[in-house]
């Protein structure tokens, strides 16, 4: 099947400070991306200081109906997850009911596990461990046990009571797929006395910010605008398309809460998002989510020089320079430098933001106040995925006037 990118349900719009040649260019390289088979669709909004520049929809998506992506899909957003569950856990640190200091088994005393002489730095992993990915437990997509029995998180945290850590906390910079986002979104739950992590997540961050269309789990009534997971493209080794292909099938059981991998969401959804960590944790009311002061030291280099281990293989793999991790607490950081990285070079160093395996991304840039949301079918490499967003992201960068 030939698929084409092109699809009228695309918007410039004139706002001041973004040159519209720019976003044209970003849409013509989109379309051509899609044209050549390197992903199959995508939904796209960029904004500077909360008013909409572009918004475009491109492809299809669902490649075996030949469905044309719509505005209102529902995407499986894969690790962008992270990012919601890391607002969560940001807003009860801005409550006082989580402090960085705080160790997994202070609320979770079963993590430490039955044999002691295994449980050896277990009982040091605090939040800010977790947030920054140095916690040192295993950097493992299968966080303790195989599916479908992970997509349920009270067996999930069961299961990581017999992980052992393999390298000392703090000491290690590795981009955790799954177990660092499984404890905070359990820790979140504990610290709230929530009865689920997934009511937990709508009640202080979707509700408030009016995100109607975004879950943890595949809501029945979000089922017939959902787009497929369909791996276009994977290099040998860290992933295999079943590895990714499996939550199509995982989101949609009824227990599904999967604080790591498992949120539905939508573009207008995910804008919605990045405008409240754009306004410094707000709700467009005003309604704190996250306190200001807590979001200014989340989005600061925390890990220093420290290389991410995943992200400085595929750098090798691939002949480029090593990339700093450029943690903040959870969300990524651009940092300095012009290394191959998800948000470019032509951002401001405290540009922040999350992104999915392959496929979805978003980030917010203080300086210029522009930002960035994508989310795409098509799961593609994660090299190639990186490669892909350093460009995007450099094109949109450019539409901004820096004053």
């Amino acid at each position: 099947m030939t698929l084409s990118a092109t699809n009228p349900a695309s918007t410039i719009t004139d706002v001041d400070g973004v040159d519209p040649h720019y976003l044209r260019v970003l849409e013509e390289t989109i379309r051509g991306d899609i044209d050549r088979g390197d992903y199959l669709g995508a939904n796209i909004i960029v904004a500077r200081a909360g008013q909409v520049a572009l918004r475009g929809s491109y492809g299809v998506a669902d490649q075996a109906t030949g469905r044309q992506t719509a505005s209102d899909d529902v995407y499986r957003i894969l690790s962008m997850s992270k990012g919601f569950t890391n607002a969560l856990v940001l807003r009860a640190v801005s409550e006082g009911k989580l402090m960085l200091s705080t160790r997994v088994v202070d609320l979770i005393p079963e993590f430490f596990g039955p044999e002691p002489f295994r449980a050896a730095r277990k009982d040091r992993i605090n939040l800010t461990h977790l947030l920054t990915h140095r916690a040192g437990m295993p950097a493992t997509p299968n966080p303790g046990l195989g599916r479908p029995d992970f997509a349920v998180l009270s067996k999930t945290i069961e299961a990581l009571c017999t992980v052992d850590v393999v390298n000392d906390p703090g000491a290690t910079l590795n981009y955790s797929a799954a177990i660092n986002h499984a404890l905070l979104g359990e820790m979140a739950r504990r610290a709230y006395g929530a009865a689920s992590f997934r009511d937990l997540m709508k009640e202080k961050v979707f509700a408030p910010l009016g995100m109607t269309d975004t879950s943890f789990g595949m809501p029945a009534g979000l089922r017939d605008r959902a787009n497929p997971l369909k791996v276009v493209t994977t290099a040998d080794g860290w992933l295999e398309p079943a590895d990714i292909e499996c939550f199509n099938e995982l989101l949609d059981l009824p227990d599904a809460e999967m604080p790591w991998v498992g949120a539905v969401s939508t573009i207008d959804d995910v804008f919605r998002f990045t405008e409240m960590l754009r306004q410094g944790g707000r709700t467009p009311s005003g309604e704190p989510i996250i306190s200001e002061s807590v979001l200014d030291v989340a989005t600061r280099n925390q890990t220093g020089d420290m290389i991410n281990d995943l992200y400085g293989m595929i750098a090798t793999e691939r002949g480029w320079d090593l990339p700093p991790g450029n943690m903040g607490l959870g969300y990524a950081l651009a940092g300095e430098g012009v290394h191959a990285r998800f948000f470019g070079p032509f951002v401001s160093p405290r540009t922040f933001g999350s992104y999915g395996a392959g496929s979805t991304l978003f980030w917010i840039d203080p300086v210029t106040q522009l930002s960035f949301s994508f989310l795409s079918t098509g799961v593609i490499d994660e090299g190639d995925n990186v490669a892909r967003f350093q460009k995007l992201s450099t094109i949109a960068a450019s539409a901004a006037a820096v004053s």
